[in-house]
């Protein structure tokens, strides 16, 4: 990591690009140039709003948004060409590019944070693998997973047949000797063996043969080549880390209510996402459709969230879907993550980072949800299923020995969301916490509840 010297240089030339953009639109645009700045400004401001509204709305008010969407930015490039301008449009757009990309590199987070600790254990003698062979577009075929696992000593089962108990083939093999569990396939299956294995305080191995392997990457194997992950078999190293549990169900990435457990469990989604997505979330964001949720995580209380997302070990804030990392799996800590939009402008500040008004993130060993309703869906590890509510979350802490190949890529830290406040701060000297500080939950309590202003669209 650079040193908080370098990350000052690297902070003062990414306002200093950005300045520059700014002077170059005013010193070259004539008397006309703050003029054409505000509208710039607009334009972006236009374009986001117009997304929104895209997704709030069905029927012209959607054909309306798209064409808004499209049509401001070429209206300002000719805005810009008529006034002989278009060049100076294009380098000034390329030094915010700029600034914005040496921003990110003086924020960036710190990479030990992103480092687990190991242990050095000896190689299991008689390890049990699951293999589902349609997983990931049936990468266990593909990469010869079954066959390379055999040659290195190890029992192998494939999930061929339907409605095959999974668990129970775990505990199985364990009452046959097996002295590590493993699973190729999705992180719902992982889930699944990963409860048997912590259970009984055996390793666990993960082969990152599903389709988004969240749960591999989190662990910093190599999502590309599955076959990397069967070297831990005869060279690896141990981490333990912590599980999470959804009324006595694991899991290993994360449990979201709301929007999208709404939409997956439509039967149509399946067929055709795109189209049910967007059919669905007009009625979702409008509180039309779904649930009253509620969550209580410590003393806070979050009313009336559109998505709610709870996860093993907390999320980067910069990640509003729970599609990106989270820096440790060993923290001991649920994340929380809860969006709630009531109208147009703070849809639009949320979107384009203005602000993070209606977006509220905290961490707790237990959250509990509870809705209007006898039970809601929950999408769990990606796979939705209905709960009987209240929902209640905790944290396993350490419970789980995970077997990881000792040569493999590690976790790399994101890219740092543009927090131009820390960047200020940075720049003139005032350091903003630790590197990656800026991206860390807050601790439960220490966030207001988001407001509620009278829906404005």
């Amino acid at each position: 990591m650079a040193s908080m010297r370098a990350r000052q240089w690297w902070a003062r030339g990414s306002l200093a690009l950005v300045a520059a953009a700014l002077l170059l639109l005013l010193s070259l645009a004539g008397e006309g140039g703050l003029w054409l700045v505000l509208l710039t400004a607009g334009a972006a401001a236009v374009v986001v709003a117009a997304i929104f509204w895209f997704l709030l709305h069905r029927g012209p008010v959607r054909g309306l948004a798209v064409t808004l969407a499209v049509a401001t930015p070429v209206t300002l490039l000719v805005v810009f060409a008529v006034n002989g301008l278009l060049w100076v449009a294009v380098v000034a757009a390329a030094l915010l590019a700029a600034g914005g990309a040496v921003a990110r590199m003086a924020l960036r987070p710190d990479r030990s944070r992103w480092t687990m600790e190991v242990t050095e254990t000896p190689p299991p003698r008689r390890p049990f693998l699951v293999m589902n062979p349609r997983s990931g577009g049936g990468k266990v075929g593909r990469f010869r997973l079954r066959e390379r696992a055999e040659e290195l000593g190890a029992e192998v089962a494939l999930l061929d047949q339907p409605g095959t108990d999974v668990q129970e083939l775990a505990r199985s093999a364990l009452a046959r000797g097996a002295d590590l569990l493993g699973v190729a396939g999705g992180d719902g299956t992982q889930a699944l063996v990963a409860q048997v294995a912590a259970e009984h305080d055996v390793p666990f191995l993960v082969i990152s043969a599903g389709t988004r392997n969240h749960f591999a990457l989190d662990l910093g194997l190599d999502r590309q080549d599955p076959t990397g992950c069967l070297d831990a078999l005869h060279d690896g190293v141990e981490a333990r880390i912590d599980l999470g549990d959804i009324n006595g169900r694991t899991f290993v990435n994360n449990a979201s209510f709301g929007a999208y457990a709404e939409i997956v469990e439509s039967p149509a989604y399946r067929d055709d996402k795109r189209r049910t997505i967007l059919d669905a979330l007009p009625d979702l964001l409008a509180r039309r459709r779904g649930a009253h949720l509620v969550a209580e995580v410590g003393e806070s209380r979050f009313d009336a969230p559109q998505a709610l997302l709870v996860s093993n070990n907390p999320y980067g804030a910069s990640d509003l879907v729970g599609s990106g990392r989270r820096p440790r799996l060993d923290r001991g800590v649920l994340g929380v993550l809860a969006v709630r939009v009531d109208g147009t402008r703070q849809a639009v500040g949320l979107l384009n980072g203005a602000h993070r008004e209606g977006l509220q993130l905290a961490e707790a060993p237990e959250v509990v949800v509870t809705a209007d309703v006898a039970d809601v869906p929950v999408g769990v590890d990606g796979e939705t299923v209905r709960m009987t509510t209240p929902v209640r979350c905790a944290i396993r802490p350490g419970v789980l020995r995970v077997r990881l190949p000792r040569d493999r890529p590690g976790v790399k830290p994101p890219r740092a969301r543009l927090d131009w406040a820390a960047l200020w701060g940075l720049a003139t000297g005032r350091s903003p916490g630790p590197a990656g500080a800026v991206d860390r939950p807050a601790p439960v309590g220490a966030r207001r509840a988001a407001r509620s202003p009278r829906p404005d669209a």
